[in-house]
């Protein structure tokens, strides 16, 4: 006899051949979404500097700027989205809306030659891109049985999309013109339609008036009142600093330091991701939370400590080690976070608890790290000459260094029982659909 099924919800397991078949409708479609989802941000985001500095001749500054609009939007706008998909707009027909604009906004982007045009519509866009990120993971939670078991499985496309379109862009050698920016709108425009088709996944939280309260999420705000929560919320934004030294300065170190093909090279970090996000649920039988996410946080120090005492000949190893590590430092740390906000807030507000992690990392974090990284960068590098030269033994040393205090400290303040406190899953489904 099947378990029973709540209208509009997750789909139920069972062991037979049609029960397994449902389920792997649903997997395939939130696999396909995942996919869809990531390409759109790699088509355009990968390779934004190279349009901006080539093809446009913005400087450096101008160029960061536009890169850190989705840090920006990720602090405006994933808690607000959250509460709109938590009470009021179900999670797919809010995905539609928010990539169907999103698509408008690339297009008229592509367009633009001045400074203020482009920045004002990827700020745009991006405020309607990054609570995405959080949409789809709620949507995903909500139509999955096993979270642990089940959700890298799927997420793992996400990470597929990402490559698949660094591999077009790449093959097709459009880096440097506003072509991909349009390929990021037409798949917008493809996401958009293909959300509409998604599982239904409405408003579970209870009817009421709309407030400030909704507006900003604070119902998700209040776990940062159970101890191991605020201390989670804590390492993430933290962890989130160093992070940002790898995405803004792996690249130029390795040319530098005479790595041939270094881009090509550095997709070993996403080949890796994929490898290891498969494993998710081995480990998590094994390891549990807190010590996943304690694994990819020394994940952070090992690849940091392997670029500064790496170099392009006799010590290459440690180079590709320290690319390598990228999937761990993502994986463990960053969907295994997901998960454990999944587990551990109440289910009324989980979407907009996915848009509150995605707020600290992404959005506070990836901005302070921007700001941290640079002047690291800068306090290690002198003028030679026409050049700039850094000492990026010790530039390392500092993520490095920081990641291990993050870890140490998460070690000793982090406990992960709270978890099991929360209002099981189907319990409150039953309450939501309830008319009293």
């Amino acid at each position: 006899m099947e378990e029973p099924c709540f209208a509009g919800e997750r789909l139920c397991l069972d062991l037979t051949a049609n029960g397994l078949e449902r389920w792997m409708g649903v997997r395939v479609r939130l696999s396909t979404m995942m996919f869809l989802e990531y390409f759109v941000w790699s088509a355009w985001y990968v390779t934004l500097g190279t349009w901006l500095g080539i093809g446009l001749h913005f400087d450096g500054q101008r160029i960061g700027l536009v890169a850190g609009t989705t840090a920006i939007a990720a602090i405006v706008s994933p808690l607000f989205m959250g509460a709109l998909a938590d009470r009021f707009l179900s999670a797919e027909r809010l995905l539609a809306v928010l990539h169907g604009v999103g698509g408008v906004l690339l297009l008229l982007a592509a367009r633009q030659h001045s400074f203020g045009g482009i920045y004002t519509l990827f700020l745009l866009y991006s405020i309607c891109y990054m609570p995405t990120m959080a949409l789809t993971n709620a949507v995903c939670f909500r139509h999955i049985e096993h979270v642990e078991q089940q959700f890298s499985g799927i997420r793992v496309f996400g990470t597929l999309g990402w490559i698949a379109a660094g591999l077009l862009v790449g093959f097709a050698k459009i880096e440097a013109s506003a072509i991909t920016v349009q390929l990021a709108a037409v798949a917008s425009f493809v996401m958009a339609a293909y959300s509409l088709t998604l599982p239904g996944t409405p408003p579970v939280a209870k009817p009421g008036g709309f407030s400030l309260r909704d507006v900003f999420g604070l119902d998700a705000l209040h776990a940062l009142k159970k101890p191991s929560f605020a201390v989670f919320i804590a390492a993430s934004f933290l962890i989130c600093i160093p992070l940002q030294f790898y995405y803004a300065f792996t690249n130029l170190y390795l040319n530098e330091i005479g790595v041939q093909h270094a881009a090509a090279k550095m997709t070993l970090g996403q080949m890796s991701e994929l490898g290891f996000m498969v494993l998710i649920p081995w480990f998590f039988r094994r390891l549990g939370v807190k010590y996943m996410l304690a694994v990819g946080m020394f994940a952070w120090v090992a690849r940091y400590a392997s670029f500064a005492y790496g170099n392009s000949d006799s010590r290459m190893m440690l180079l590709y080690l320290g690319l390598i590590l990228h999937g761990i430092c993502y994986d463990f740390f960053f969907v295994s976070g997901q998960i454990y906000v999944d587990k551990t807030v109440s289910f009324e507000v989980r979407a907009a608890a996915q848009g509150l992690i995605t707020l600290v990392t992404y959005g506070v974090g990836m901005l302070a790290g921007s700001w941290v990284s640079g002047r690291v960068v800068d306090a290690f590098s002198a003028q030679v000459g026409d050049a700039v030269a850094h000492n990026w033994k010790m530039i390392w040393m500092v993520p490095a260094v920081g990641s291990a205090v993050v870890l140490v400290g998460f070690l000793l303040f982090f406990r992960d029982k709270e978890a099991s406190s929360v209002q099981p899953r189907e319990e409150a489904m039953a309450e939501a659909a309830s008319p009293l």
